[in-house]
């Protein structure tokens, strides 16, 4: 993963300005030192999402928007708010962040660039118009075809088709793109995730398998890939029952 020096001028309202490293996680999720934020009021792709570009290939569009990120932020300083812990996603906090001296927020610019989706938060569509302009414009993610973050988590393949490259006439083959039987593998993301009914009980969404696990090499064809055992904790899926031991992936 890319990393980036940000300076963090003040994670909440009470905290201190501090200077931190921080990693860009994926499209709308940064971690700085021990805590890690997802930017609120934004849904963008999940770095394991796959989509299909403007030429009707298929894109690794997760990592198209983790990277935008990167170079959105172009290693200036960023202020953020901690607005308190992340109510969807485990372990992770929300944040309210913008390039220091910008009035505009992280979550803002990457709706306009077509790299997250408006996500509305206790009914505000705040970012609703970015989206829509983004969408005429084909910006970003919206000149090719994918479905919603959201539907990708939850493996929806009825879910709605959303850019410019769309044809109904080829939904089949989008589809099979975006959900493929055997996705492939992200460069050390070794993780695998399965959605599964069982883990509900748990309040989990699915569970996953560690490289070393005793199923692992038999679950050949996983939903998900996660770079680390956090990750896959706060996308809701919970550790195999028979994969109980600490290991490295």
């Amino acid at each position: 993963m890319r990393r980036l020096i940000v300076m963090v001028l003040g994670l909440s309202l009470a905290a201190p300005a501090l200077a931190a490293e921080a990693v860009v996680k994926d499209g709308d999720t940064l971690q700085l030192g021990d805590k890690v934020f997802r930017l609120e009021g934004v849904d963008a792709p999940e770095l394991d999402q796959r989509c299909v570009n403007q030429f009707a290939d298929p894109s690794a569009c997760g990592l198209e928007a983790r990277d935008a990120l990167v170079k959105l932020i172009g290693g200036r300083s960023v202020t953020c708010r901690d607005l308190g812990p992340d109510p969807v996603f485990k372990g992770r906090r929300l944040g309210t962040c913008a390039i220091a001296g910008e009035t505009d927020s992280l979550s803002r610019r990457l709706v306009q660039d077509g790299f997250a989706l408006n996500a509305a938060a206790s009914g505000k569509d705040r970012f609703a118009g970015d989206e829509t302009k983004a969408k005429d414009e084909r910006k970003g993610l919206w000149q090719g075809c994918f479905v919603a973050p959201n539907d990708f988590r939850r493996w929806d393949k009825d879910a709605p088709l959303r850019g410019a490259a769309c044809r109904e006439d080829k939904h089949s083959e989008l589809i099979e793109a975006m959900f493929p039987d055997q996705p492939a593998m992200l460069p050390g993301c070794t993780i695998k995730g399965k959605l599964a009914r069982r883990a509900r009980i748990t309040g989990n969404v699915g569970v996953y398998q560690l490289r070393g696990c005793p199923s692992y090499a038999s679950l050949t064809k996983p939903n998900r890939w996660f770079c680390s055992e956090d990750d896959a904790r706060a996308a809701g899926y919970r550790k195999a029952y028979n994969c109980r031991i600490k290991l490295t992936p």
